[in-house]
């Protein structure tokens, strides 16, 4: 389930025409030759959520945000707009095989880089079920 939950993800996060727009990528892995700005997913991880009756896992999905910029703020409208996307996220999901029980957000980083560029990290859980 996890790799079907960070497609839908992706898929989902690239199905919004305003960070379409604001994000020269939105892709599965750090792309090596894209200009910034761009989000993808750094890390996931999961473990098992089973029910008696139901396959389960929980998976925690890492974003990467990669922009340039002097100030923290440069970025906050942008980091808002990802995470009221990825709160939407639907939960039915069974066309893909599983359904979401919930999907919270769990932490975030953010960090200066050399010559202005900045990165933001964003982790999520998702909880999901098999459909």
């Amino acid at each position: 389930m996890e790799i079907p939950f960070r497609a839908a993800l992706l898929d989902w996060l690239a199905a919004d025409p305003a960070l379409s727009d604001a994000l020269n990528a939105i892709a599965e892995e750090a792309p090596s030759r894209t200009a910034l700005p761009w989000l993808a997913i750094s890390a996931s991880a999961s473990i098992d959520w089973s029910t008696k009756d139901l396959a389960g896992r929980e998976v925690r999905v890492a974003f990467e945000l990669r922009t340039r910029g002097d100030t923290a703020l440069a970025d906050a409208a942008l980091v808002a707009a990802i995470e009221r996307r990825i709160e939407s996220f639907p939960s039915d999901q069974s066309a893909t095989g599983f359904r979401v029980a919930s999907l919270a957000f769990t932490r975030a980083r953010a960090e200066q880089r050399g010559e202005a560029t900045r990165a933001t990290l964003l982790e999520y859980r998702g909880r999901l079920l098999a459909a």
